[in-house]
């Protein structure tokens, strides 16, 4: 299902929006998403991984933590957007977030799998 908008902008505006006029609703969920990040707790997947990590998980669930495929596909996104040197602040922000999620996963799945490893 789509919906038509329709909205008023500034002539300035209007002539940054020409090139992309084809591309107007990915420009809006970009726009969306950039503003999105300025909310931490604002990433897909991060709030149940944070709160899976709080609840005193066992090792199992620990190494069971897997992202969904939304957050694999916007990492990828922000990764080759990274690699051609085109992210915006917001976009670098956001990544770093990813990043730093990802490490604390990582680190919890070590100690895990250290735990697993001395039960045995």
């Amino acid at each position: 299902m789509s919906v038509a908008i329709t909205i008023e902008v500034s002539n300035t505006l209007e002539k940054r929006l020409r090139p992309y006029r084809h591309r107007l609703p990915e420009v809006l969920e970009r726009g969306l998403r950039e503003l999105a990040t300025d909310d931490p707790v604002a990433l897909p997947d991060a709030d149940a991984i944070i709160e899976l990590l709080v609840s005193q998980p066992t090792s199992e669930q620990v190494l069971a933590i897997r992202p969904s495929p939304e957050l694999q596909a916007r990492v990828s996104e922000l990764l080759a957007r990274n690699k051609e040197g085109i992210l915006s602040r917001q976009e670098e922000i956001e990544l770093d977030r990813y990043l730093t999620l990802e490490h604390l996963v990582r680190l919890a799945k070590s100690k895990a799998s250290a735990q697993l490893a001395a039960s045995q």
